[in-house]
């Protein structure tokens, strides 16, 4: 047994029975860090001692029959989520010094839960790239293949986690931050719908805007869903009615699938393809009718919409740091501040009439399926340190946007009341795993799950004994 790729459900487990100690797990996880993380450069910040201490604590509470959901379990929180009295740069030379005088929603349900908190992840500056290289922390590289970026912006969540060293990780998603790594990593990663799980204003009221779970089963993940979800009285956004996912519901026979491999528009790897027809059978095989269908949907279109409002609202927060100090931010920073003042009121505008005009295209698909499924990503080349503002993506030879060309995740931040859960479905030949999206239907998650519980059991895992990433 490898403590450092133990599910959090089952060290729980033997936490309970006395077959594991926090402390034997903890430490199993800092050991791993120090020997991998001069080369994945996935943890900004570590807390070692603390988390130690804290998992001494946690040995206690078990012994005492007082522990809670989560306790003694690693987490990583991704360097953008406060915690006070911690660091939080937002990848950025800008905030170097910056200390959190507060904690999170999210962050503080996790601590209230028992979860220890060992390191903080890197994030590319501002959470605004698909990829994770800063001036501050310089690149993350993807445990599978160090050559291949492990995406972004969650991505030193995505790389702790397939590089064992962290049993739990945090991200935020508002173009597919959580689900990108997700799928680079072989992870699973849930974009909640919108307020399920309550953020602090003012992002709680940006509804692109989506903090969730990053795990490596799908029981982690509703885990750690069930401890960060339900409403807050901070976030007006927040839904009043909390949803606690079951993970016995796994029977989809009959269920109605609708799938599409590229939207409509994306050029698509060939072996993407060929794993997401595998991963598609998988569910024919349990008894789904499985159909592929056409949203009806373009890339001049929802790539317009998803910049002119991710400018409009994200780039007025960007834009002071741009006046502030310009030259001590990445040129893909420089880029998305000088592209804010492009943008006008009508063109934010149009953005949410496309985005409600996706909606009802997919609003008809869910009129007769149960759930949608998609690739997360259509190219798992991208290099580990690429920058979008100056570098060049070709997937099948085709020049393709190297910021959201060769992901496919950022339509569903337009459908934001749909949730999103990104789990593997096999490797690529350069060994960088690839993954499907399961979309579900408006604050559908039950159904998502019940769908990702049965797929799960059926196709495994990637991180098995002697193939685990960095032998």
């Amino acid at each position: 047994m490898d403590l450092r790729y133990l599910s959090a459900t089952d060290a729980i487990e033997m936490f309970k029975t006395r077959k594991l100690s926090p402390v034997e797990l903890m430490q199993a996880i800092i050991d791993r860090a120090e020997q991998v993380e001069p080369r994945v450069n996935a943890i900004c910040f570590q807390f070692f001692n603390e988390a130690l201490a804290a998992a001494e604590i946690a040995e206690q509470r078990y012994m005492n029959q007082t522990a809670r959901p989560l306790e003694g379990i690693p987490l990583a929180v991704k360097d953008e989520s406060e915690i006070e009295g911690q660091p939080t740069t937002y990848g950025s030379l800008l905030e170097k010094d910056h200390i959190a005088e507060s904690t999170s929603i999210i962050n503080q349900r996790l601590l209230d839960a028992g979860a220890i908190v060992h390191a903080r992840t890197t994030t590319p500056e501002f959470c605004i790239s698909s990829t994770a290289t800063t001036k501050l922390w310089g690149t993350t590289h993807n445990p599978w293949n160090l050559a291949v970026t492990c995406g972004g912006s969650s991505g030193g969540s995505g790389a702790s986690l397939a590089s064992g060293t962290t049993t739990l990780a945090t991200g935020s998603d508002i173009g597919g931050s959580i689900r990108i790594p997700a799928s680079l990593n072989g992870l699973v990663g849930f974009k909640p719908p919108y307020g399920r799980v309550p953020e602090e204003p003012p992002f709680n009221l940006e509804y692109y805007n989506h903090s969730g779970p990053l795990t490596r089963t799908v029981m982690d993940c509703i885990l750690m869903q069930n401890v960060i979800s339900g409403p807050h009285p901070w976030d007006i956004a927040s839904i009043p009615e909390k949803v606690l996912i079951p993970t016995d519901n796994n029977k989809i026979h009959g269920m109605r699938i609708a799938y599409s491999y590229d939207l409509g528009y994306q050029e698509l790897d060939p072996e993407i393809r060929q794993n997401t027809a595998a991963a598609l059978q998988v569910f024919r095989d349990l008894g789904a009718v499985v159909e592929e269908v056409d949203l009806g949907w373009t890339w001049q279109t929802a790539k317009s919409a998803i910049d002119h409002l991710s400018y409009a609202t994200m780039g007025a927060w960007i834009h002071e740091y741009y006046e502030k100090d310009k030259e001590q931010l990445t040129d893909y920073v420089r880029e998305f501040a000088e592209k804010t003042r492009q943008v006008t009121i009508k063109e934010a505008l149009e953005a949410d009439v496309v985005a409600g005009e996706m909606w009802i295209q997919m609003s008809e698909v869910f009129e007769t399926y149960d759930l949608f499924v998609c690739p997360t990503i259509a190219h798992t080349g991208v290099n580990a340190d690429l920058d979008y503002s100056r570098d060049t993506v070709e997937i099948n030879g085709v020049s393709v946007d190297p910021m959201l060309g060769w992901v496919m995740t950022y339509p569903f931040n337009m459908l934001s009341r749909c949730p999103v859960l990104t789990v593997p479905s096999g490797k690529a030949s350069n060994n960088v795993p690839t993954g499907i999206q399961l979309v579900g239907n408006r604050y559908d998650d039950l159904r998502v799950f019940q769908a990702a519980i049965a797929y799960e059991r059926e196709f495994g895992s990637l991180f098995r004994e002697k193939n685990y990433p960095l032998q």
